[in-house]
């Protein structure tokens, strides 16, 4: 069975430390696009299927998607609802990071 922390048990310091990868960060965006959840190979990065599994595993047990086992496949959702609970306004702030160029007016305003 898969762990999935409960939304009170999610801690800032580890959706930080899930978000701080270059990879896992592309992954989260990639899963914020879809209305539903989807195949983890579905989506593409560039990384082994090992360390691919290794990212997956991290941003689950950061609370950040949720997986359920769909035969011999896991689909993943993000937990978008329940971050949001826990931590208004975290991920929109993070999605609107990756649009906006670095130094751009858009991201150094409040």
């Amino acid at each position: 069975m898969l762990h999935h922390p409960a939304t009170g048990e999610i801690q800032l310091e580890g959706v930080m430390h899930a978000l701080s990868d270059p990879v896992r960060l592309q992954m989260v965006r990639a899963l914020a696009g879809r209305a539903e959840p989807c195949a983890c190979g579905t989506i593409d990065v560039p990384v082994s299927k090992s360390t691919r599994t290794h990212h997956w595993r991290v941003l689950r047990e950061n609370g950040l998607i949720r997986q359920t086992e769909h035969g011999t496949a896991k689909l993943t959702e993000l937990r978008s609802d329940d971050l949001e609970a826990r931590f208004p306004g975290l991920l929109q702030i993070v999605l609107d990071a990756g649009r906006a160029p670095a130094g751009s007016a858009s991201t150094l305003t409040p």
